[in-house]
C-alpha cells in the first residue's frame, strides 16, 4: 500500500508542484520553504531529556495547542518541544504565539526518505498530533522512532467518516500507527470505532479550542481600537469571521438591506483566505457599500465595510464586535471555530452548515449561547440586532458554555506525561 501511495505522492508531487510554485512564488511571493519540506535543511535537535514533536495544520490547531505547549514548557522546561505546522499561516501564527520551544518548522512532505530524515535528527521520544492530520509515512514513521504517537483533540467530521469508511481496508493501517487517541466528543469516539479502532484505544477528552487563550482586552483597549478604525460610539459592528467563496456576498447584501434600516451598522469580513480580499471588496462595491481594507486604514475615512486582509487580527475584532458570525456556515464547507467570539463573551450566529462543529454547535444553540440561520434570508433579520438586551444574554451564555466545556488540556497533560513515562505502553 506504502509503495503505490509513494508513487501517486510523487506523480502529484511533479504535475501540481509547478503550478503552485507560479501561484505562491510569482504571484503572491510567498517563500514555498523547500529546503524545509524537502529535508534539505532539517531543523536543529538538543538530544538529552525526553523530547515531543507536535503537529498542527494551519493557524486554528496551533492556537488550540498554545495552552498545552506552555503548561508542558511550565512543568517539563527541560524537554525540547519540536513544533511543526503545514501552512504558511500556521508556521507565522506559531513564531509568534508559541514560546520556549525548541523549534518551529514546516513537516516535511510524505515522501518516506524526507520523513526518516526528519526523525533520524529530532529523535522525538513521542510524537503528537492534532485534530485530523492523518499523512502515512509521517505516522508510520512515527510509530517506528517513538514510543508513543497520540492525536489530541481528535476530530473526524460526517464526510471524512463517509470517506474513511468506504476506504477503511486502506485507513485502518494508517490510523493504526497511533496507539492512543484523545477525541472532542462521544461523536468522533463512535466514529473512529466505526472504521475499526478499538474502543480501549480511544477517550473523550473535550475540545482544547475551548481553553484557547487569546489575550483579554480592556474597555480601553476596545475604546482606542474603534477609535484607530473612525468608528463612533454609537456605532454597532458585526463581524464576519472566516468567510468563504459563496457567503460574502450573501452577507453583504444581508448587510446592505439592514443598513437601510439601521445606518449605525458596520461590518468587518475576515476571508478565511485573505488574497480573496479583492473580490470580497469588488462585490460591497457593487452594492454601493464604501469599504475599506485593514492594511489601508485611514481613521478618518468613512466606511461601511472593513475587509480584514490579515492573518492573525481576527480575535482582536471579535473583542469589539456586537454581533459575531461563523464563516464557513452559509455553504456546505462546515464552519469555522466559534468559541474564539464566545471567548469575548459575544453573540453568535452561524449557518446550518456546522458539519465540523456539529456537536458544539447543537450545545450552543440549545443552551440559548447563539442562533442558527437556516437560510440568507434570516441574516437581515440578525443582522437588525432588533433586541439588543437578548444579545446580551446570548453572549453571557456563550462565555459561560465556553468555561463548562474546559478540561481538556489537563487530561492531555497527563496522557502525555504518562505515555513519556511508561514508554506507550
Amino acid at each position: 500500500m506504502y509503495g503505490l501511495y509513494s508513487f501517486f505522492l510523487l506523480m502529484g508531487f511533479l504535475l501540481y508542484a509547478p503550478g503552485y510554485f507560479i501561484q505562491m512564488k510569482i504571484r503572491k511571493k510567498e517563500s514555498l520553504f523547500l529546503k524545509e519540506r524537502l529535508g534539505i535543511k532539517l531543523p536543529a535537535a538538543k538530544p538529552g531529556a525526553p523530547s515531543l514533536w507536535i503537529h498542527a495544520v494551519s493557524v486554528g490547531e496551533v492556537l488550540s495547542l498554545r495552552r498545552l505547549v506552555s503548561e508542558l514548557r511550565t512543568k517539563h522546561p527541560s524537554w525540547p518541544i519540536y513544533f511543526s505546522t503545514l501552512t504558511n499561516s500556521g508556521y507565522n501564527v506559531a513564531k509568534q504565539a508559541l514560546s520556549g520551544v525548541a523549534e518551529i518548522f514546516f513537516v516535511p512532505l510524505d515522501f518516506g526518505r524526507v520523513v526518516r530524515r526528519f526523525f533520524s535528527v529530532l529523535r522525538p521520544q513521542l510524537f503528537v498530533l492534532a485534530e485530523s492530520e492523518f499523512w502515512p509515512h509521517l505516522l508510520r514513521q512515527a510509530r517506528r522512532s517513538c514510543r508513543s504517537v497520540i492525536l489530541v483533540n481528535g476530530r473526524m467530521s460526517r464526510r471524512s467518516y463517509r470517506k474513511y469508511r468506504r476506504w477503511r481496508s486502506l485507513v485502518r493501517p494508517v490510523l493504526g500507527n497511533i496507539d492512543y487517541f484523545l477525541v472532542q466528543t462521544e461523536l468522533d469516539r463512535e466514529r473512529l470505532e466505526g472504521i475499526g479502532i478499538p474502543a480501549q484505544r480511544i477517550e473523550v477528552a473535550g475540545n482544547l479550542k475551548a481553553e484557547v487563550c487569546l489575550p483579554e482586552v480592556s474597555v480601553e483597549e476596545r475604546h482606542n481600537l474603534r477609535t484607530a478604525f473612525g468608528l463612533s460610539p454609537e456605532k454597532k459592528v458585526i463581524i464576519a469571521g472566516s468567510t468563504h467563496r459563496g457567503e460574502e456576498t450573501l452577507i453583504l447584501k444581508a448587510f446592505a438591506g439592514a443598513r437601510e434600516i439601521r445606518p449605525d451598522l458596520a461590518v468587518v469580513i475576515a476571508p478565511r483566505h485573505p488574497e480573496r480580499s479583492p473580490e470580497v471588496e469588488k462585490a460591497a462595491v457593487e452594492l454601493g457599500l464604501r469599504v475599506m481594507r485593514r492594511t489601508q486604514v485611514e481613521s478618518d475615512k468613512p466606511w461601511d465595510v472593513l475587509i480584514l486582509d490579515t492573518i492573525g487580527e481576527l480575535t482582536k475584532f471579535y473583542a469589539l464586535a456586537d454581533l459575531a458570525f461563523v464563516g464557513g456556515s452559509l455553504i456546505p464547507h462546515g464552519g469555522q471555530n466559534l468559541l474564539e467570539p464566545a471567548f469575548y463573551g459575544k453573540p453568535l450566529c452561524f449557518g446550518k452548515h456546522m458539519e465540523n462543529f456539529a456537536a458544539l454547535a447543537d450545545d450552543f444553540v440549545n443552551s440559548g449561547a447563539a442562533r442558527i440561520i437556516l437560510g440568507p434570508e434570516e441574516l437581515e433579520d440578525v443582522f437588525l440586532m432588533k433586541d439588543e438586551r437578548a444579545l446580551e444574554e446570548m453572549g453571557r451564555r456563550a462565555k459561560d458554555l465556553l468555561l463548562s466545556l474546559q478540561g481538556a488540556t489537563a487530561r492531555t497533560l497527563q496522557v502525555i506525561e504518562s505515555r513519556i513515562a511508561k514508554g506507550g505502553d
